[in-house]
């Protein structure tokens, strides 16, 4: 790297700007307003936050160790990361704004503190990552810096990664992977999912990075280069050579509905509670098609407070149609013992009714965290207090297809829904349970953020699902995106988003076995926590060894 160029990047000024349009740059490249990803922006966004890594490593190295030489890389390490994740977390999802302020009724100014206050929240964690990477790498360098600084990277990113994604209920929205639906790297997603594709993506920016910084000699880029090159393709050359995971467990119809039903009025009596009842009333009565299915809270009463006949209406004709199966989403229980955000089923005899219940909810707009009544107050949520549902429950059986629905934002936890893929009681490798689903289904209703950003990162979001599973997944949304998507993730058909309409089209069910779905559906994530762990275990062994003056055994 240039000297002026790396003498200059050691300035907080500087620093801090380039760090957060380097994390505005990653969000954006989790979806445009095409809806396409663009994975090679964010490698090299990801590359310039470790090109700050770099230069502080060596600039620490060449001021001196002190005598706690651990303070300064920490501090420095927390300062970069944070605000580079600041920016990115804030661009990914500055929507939530819209849902707070216009929607949920709070002040502009308050509703834009708690976003800027969730992103900083979140980026602590890889604040902390890329303290703990300056910390365990000082006085690295050549083969060290470019070899064991990858792989901690890797390590270290995927930890915070994880760590976002599950404690405190996870809020995983928006990970480096999902900018990598549309790249070489969506190849690994039948076997690491999309936190394994975000550690491939985190090292190889590390990698570029130390290339760029180091200028190594043409000999060893051109080496590197091979090897990046084997690894995109290494994906490729597999399903080219064995072909898919899955099989096909034939074609099937399917109507989706989506009904444009204003946020701001859905749960005013006269407006557009009335609109939907009356619209999705209509469409779901007069079915032809052998399977439809309506967005979460199409029905947004409890079946308590619908009018008279109403749903006695909607049974009969499925009763009399027993050729049809309509799934709903519409709250399920009462005030006085709880409800539940569910998709119910309508007819399919002779099967008996199937519900799901929503298991993963999402804080404040489903459930009221400890202390947190004070937030809720200021926002108008309706059935704001849902009970939650089970993890593994049944999918529902229909002409030779299994059809496994997932509730809004449900889709975001890969791992979750792989847990029923798989037997309870089998933990080697067989094919996938006699249950398993052949499709996935998403019903969601995200007006709540507007006609924004969120729409398109939401659809790539239920896309790598498909491509992790190798399971089409049919959406049915209130205002986008009502799509059909294929087992390989690709985008079959899709409605207009915030247009009233019904999308007619067919999927192909599979049955099979991905290895992600495999692992994921028996341990979850813990394989992954257990491998980054374990890197971050060899690279503090390597660096204590190197402070005591022998050389490290590699694990």
């Amino acid at each position: 790297m240039l000297p002026f160029v790396r003498q200059g990047l050691t300035s907080r000024r500087v620093q801090i700007p380039v760090a957060l349009l380097a994390g505005a740059g990653q969000a954006a490249s989790l979806a445009d307003t095409a809806g396409q990803s663009h994975g090679v922006i964010q490698i090299l966004c990801m590359a310039i936050l470790c090109l700050l890594l770099l230069v502080e490593q060596d600039h620490i190295d060449l001021q001196g160790q002190g005598s706690r030489p651990w303070r300064r890389a920490a501090s420095q390490g927390l300062r970069v990361g944070w605000w580079f994740a600041w920016g990115w977390l804030c661009a990914t999802f500055w929507w939530l704004y819209i849902s707070m302020h216009v929607y949920g009724g709070m002040p502009g100014a308050l509703a834009a503190a708690a976003v800027a206050a969730l992103a900083g929240a979140l980026a602590l964690y890889y604040g902390a990552a890329c303290a703990a990477w300056l910390v365990l790498m000082r006085g690295a360098t050549g083969s060290a810096r470019m070899g064991r600084g990858s792989f901690l990277f890797a390590a270290l990113w995927t930890l915070a990664e994880l760590m976002r994604g599950q404690w405190f209920t996870g809020f995983p929205w928006g990970a480096v992977g999902y900018a990598h639906v549309d790249s070489a790297l969506q190849g690994y997603a039948p076997w690491v999912g999309v936190y394994g594709i975000g550690a491939l993506a985190a090292g190889g920016a590390m990698a570029l990075a130390t290339l760029v910084f180091q200028r190594l000699p043409w000999r060893k880029g051109i080496g590197a280069g091979f090897i990046g090159l084997l690894v995109l393709s290494a994906p490729w050359a597999w399903s080219h050579f064995r072909g898919d995971w899955t099989q096909s467990a034939g074609q099937a119809t399917v109507r989706l509905l989506q009904g444009n039903i204003a946020q701001d009025e859905k749960f005013i009596p006269g407006r557009g509670l009335d609109e939907a009842l009356i619209w999705y009333g209509q469409r779901l009565q007069d079915n032809l098609a052998s399977l439809v299915i309506a967005p979460e809270t199409a029905i947004p009463l409890l079946p308590s407070s619908l009018p008279p006949g109403y749903w006695a209406q909607l049974t009969k004709h499925y009763a009399e149609h027993p050729d049809q199966l309509a799934l709903v989403g519409m709250p399920m229980g009462s005030f006085q013992t709880g409800y539940s955000n569910a998709l119910v089923s309508l007819g399919g005899a002779p099967m008996n009714a199937y519900r799901y219940d929503k298991h993963h909810l999402v804080p404040f707009g489903e459930f009221i965290p400890p202390l947190f009544r004070w937030f809720i107050d200021l926002m108008h949520i309706p059935l704001g207090n849902f009970q939650r549902g089970a993890l593994r429950q049944p999918a529902v059986a229909w002409q030779n297809q299994r059809l496994a629905p997932n509730i809004c934002y449900e889709d975001l936890f890969g791992e979750e829904l792989a847990a029923s893929f798989v037997p309870v009681d089998s933990p080697r490798y067989t094919a996938a349970s006699d249950e398993a689903p052949t499709a996935l289904v998403n019903v969601s209703n995200i007006a709540w953020f507007g006609d924004t950003i969120a729409i398109d990162q939401h659809l790539n979001i239920s896309r790598m699902r498909a491509i992790e599973l190798q399971r089409p997944m049919l959406r049915a949304t209130n205002t986008g995106a009502t799509a059909i998507i294929d087992h390989q993730g690709r985008v079959q058909a899709q409605l207009a988003r915030h247009t009233r309409g019904e999308l007619n089209g067919q999927f192909d069910g599979r049955t099979g076995l991905t290895p992600y779905a495999w692992w994921a559906g028996h341990w979850g994530l813990k394989p992954l926590w257990a491998l980054c762990l374990c890197l971050c275990a060899w690279a503090w062994r390597a660096q204590a060894s190197k402070q005591r003056g022998t050389a490290p055994v590699a694990p």
